[in-house]
């Protein structure tokens, strides 16, 4: 069963642009370090601009793989941007999935 790890923050509505902007940017920084990690199944950024929550949303083969990204510099120096920016995170999880739907 793959592993879920979820990366979340929250910030206060007046530096919402400013986090959507940075989340936007880091595309082009993480995009191709992203894809040479193993056991990477999919990777999701998202934004909730009703509630000020931002997400990064990854899915991988194990653990393990998942653990890569505790190491991952250029996913490291994001956090320090965002923080300027007013962004708080909270703890990274990473779950090991119980049962699945995959349509």
């Amino acid at each position: 069963m793959p592993v879920v790890r979820i990366s979340k923050g929250r910030c206060a509505p007046e530096h919402l642009a400013e986090a959507e902007r940075l989340l936007k940017e880091s595309e082009s920084a993480l995009r191709d370090p992203l894809e040479r990690l193993n056991g990477l199944i999919h990777y999701y950024v998202g934004i909730d601009r009703e509630l000020g929550y931002l997400t990064n949303v990854s899915v991988w083969e194990t653990l393990e793989d998942a653990h890569q990204m505790d190491s991952l510099q250029p996913m490291l120096a994001q956090r320090p941007l965002l923080e300027a920016a007013g962004v708080g995170f909270e703890t990274i999880t990473n779950h090991q999935a119980i049962w699945t739907i995959t349509p």
